[in-house]
């Protein structure tokens, strides 16, 4: 086979084989293949679609270019929960450690920064000494004695979405629902997952802003791993402000660990509701309760009851991270600098371009320009106020954190223009949507048919 021939072949608008998928996945993971090459073939993806065989060979070929794990690491049922990416989306510090809680095992895989999104791994490596890069052995080590493990892709998992995961995100290729799904469940059913609980992201800060398209996007995650034998469900979120009150990296991690020891506040009420419904459906989806109700009512009462909050402390010491930060956390913020964003005039706020708010606290130093770029660990926002919210003319919005005060102008010019203050009422969009599942999307709901397959 030859690439230049597959590149045509999928640029033309034609179905590639099995075969040829596989080609292309393994000189992706020995990397024989030019860069140059991989992002044509991409585009052609991108703007052209793949096809459900098309989908399943690659999400396959993938999942088995690396190490792959086992179900069941000391007799617990295997869970985990994967979001599309948003603005101040730290669910994952709340849900792994609940689910462990509840009795499951959670073998999380998460990304960085991506575009306007943070990520994971970014934010847990403001812990001291976290490490997120372990051996196979430590891996399975951590999990069995924590019942939980978070840690970010190596050469040996999954090598082939390392290598595309971040090409997508130089190429303009980000947005593709097939191409999205492939890398979330290659992943994801690398883990030998018994249940997986997708929160797929809707409104301004969602990848994919179309519900329609973010529909389609879950409607093929679930199907997806329902055919992989993984108990699926995938739930539609908002995205149309910041989850929480923070947007950042060290900051996302402390507001988590204060809402696990019981430390509520207004502005996360949202978080939280979120992290327990989805850490409900694992719950379920694990078999430890009859359905995503009796879940939800568990993962409240392991956070209740602190569990959840000294599983995560666990998992931290036995990572490498130093937990004596929890003390004191907030000691722990220490940003260079701080500047407040205030209303240039009273009413209410109607609505918010997330994405931009997601671009400014990239562009305080919370995420990178280019793949290797360090973070800043306290750079990001505080929220003061969200959508809904009376605010009058000259009353702080937000406040502002980075370690270099040239950052602030771009910041503010992108906030300014990302929060809308009206005199009419917000209209709030649902903080939960949708739910899918194996049910309800393939007995009531056929795939779509795929986005336009033309170009021109």
């Amino acid at each position: 086979m030859h690439v230049i021939d597959l590149i045509r072949k999928k640029r033309d608008g034609r179905e590639l084989s099995t075969e040829e998928i596989e080609f292309l996945v393994a000189g992706t993971a020995r990397q024989t293949i030019s860069e140059a090459q991989l992002a044509a073939w991409l585009m052609a993806a991108f703007l052209r679609g793949l096809s459900e065989s098309e989908l399943e060979a690659l999400t396959a070929a993938m999942r088995f270019s690396g190490e792959v794990f086992m179900r069941s690491p000391g007799g617990r049922r295997t869970v985990d929960k994967h979001s599309t990416g948003g603005v101040g989306d730290k669910t994952s510090f709340l849900v792994a450690p609940i689910a462990a809680a509840a009795g499951l095992a959670v073998p999380m895989i998460s990304g960085r920064a991506l575009g306007h999104t943070g990520g994971t791994l970014d934010k847990l490596e403001t812990i001291p000494g976290f490490r997120t890069q372990l051996s196979g052995a430590e891996t399975r080590r951590v999990l069995e004695e924590c019942g939980l493990v978070m840690i970010g892709q190596t050469a040996d998992i999954v090598p082939a979405d390392r290598v595309l995961y971040d090409l997508r995100d130089r190429t303009g290729t980000v947005e593709s629902p097939w191409l999205i799904c492939a890398s979330i469940m290659s992943k994801k059913l690398a883990e030998g997952l018994d249940g997986l609980v997708l929160d797929v992201k809707t409104g301004s800060g969602a990848f994919l802003k179309d519900p329609a398209v973010a529909r389609f996007l879950a409607t093929l995650m679930v199907r997806t791993g329902e055919e992989a034998g993984t108990r699926t469900a995938a739930l539609m979120t908002s995205m149309d402000q910041p989850l929480g009150r923070f947007a950042g990296n060290w900051i996302e991690v402390w507001e988590s660990m204060e809402l696990l020891r019981g430390e509520r506040h207004p502005l996360n009420e949202d978080l939280r509701e979120l992290s327990l419904v989805l850490a409900g459906w694992m719950i379920h989806l694990g078999g430890e309760a009859a359905d995503a109700a009796a879940g939800r009512a568990i993962a409240e009462a392991r956070m209740n009851d602190g569990s959840a909050y000294r599983a995560f402390l666990r998992v931290v010491a036995a990572q490498g991270g130093d937990t004596s930060i929890f003390e004191r956390p907030g000691d722990f913020h220490a940003p260079k600098f701080h500047r407040e964003l205030r209303a240039q005039r009273s009413g209410t706020i109607t609505r918010m371009d997330c994405e931009q708010m997601g671009w400014a606290v990239q562009r305080l130093g919370a995420g990178r320009e280019k793949a290797g770029e360090p973070v800043a660990a306290h750079a990001g926002i505080e929220m003061y106020a969200k959508l809904g919210s009376s605010v009058q003319v000259g009353e702080p919005l937000c406040l502002m954190f980075t370690d270099e005060k040239a950052r602030f102008a771009e910041a503010k010019r992108l906030l300014t223009g990302a929060i809308f203050i009206d005199d009419g009422p917000a209209v709030i969009p649902p903080l939960i949507g949708e739910i899918l599942t194996r049910d309800s999307e393939n007995a009531k709901n056929p795939l779509p048919p795929p986005l336009s397959r033309t170009v021109g």
